[in-house]
């Protein structure tokens, strides 16, 4: 299937994007900063709490991105692609998947949102893996930012 290129989703640089997709969904209902934000680590990798006050716009924006890009993903995949490499000391560094519940609790209030929805996978047909999809409102939504 070709994606089309001649939306503001690519037109625009990633990161600007995902930095103005993230004040858009302040203004959604339903995208609401949990008060346990505050005290948790994005990763096992991580030495430190999440500092920046927006990193919940902000991860939402790159999740909902990356739901755009792929058409289909699950929190595993969106767990391996937030991860990092862990400091293990004088042991050589390994990758670590990033943390679920962010990314379950983001996805859950996109769900409720309207903006994505669970699709259930069919055993035997390439192409249709369980994970979220947007759906025409997420889409619509998406390449409304400008």
């Amino acid at each position: 299937m070709e994606k089309n290129t001649s939306n503001p989703v690519y037109d625009i640089d990633a990161g600007e994007y995902n930095l103005k997709l993230a004040e858009a969904l302040k203004g959604v209902e339903e995208f609401k900063k949990p008060d346990w934000i505050d005290f948790v680590k994005s990763s096992p990798s991580k030495a430190r709490p999440i500092e920046d006050l927006d990193f919940w716009f902000k991860r939402a924006a790159s999740i909902l991105r990356q739901i755009y890009r792929k058409e289909v993903v699950g929190v595993n995949r969106l767990k391996t692609r937030y991860g990092s490499k862990k400091e293990r000391g004088s042991k050589p560094e390994k990758f670590v998947k990033a943390g679920g519940k962010i990314i379950r609790t983001i996805l859950q209030q996109s769900d409720a949102a309207g903006l994505t929805e669970i699709t259930k996978g069919v055993k035997g047909v390439k192409g249709k893996r369980p994970g979220r999809q947007l759906t025409e409102k997420g889409k619509k939504f998406l390449e409304d930012v400008k």
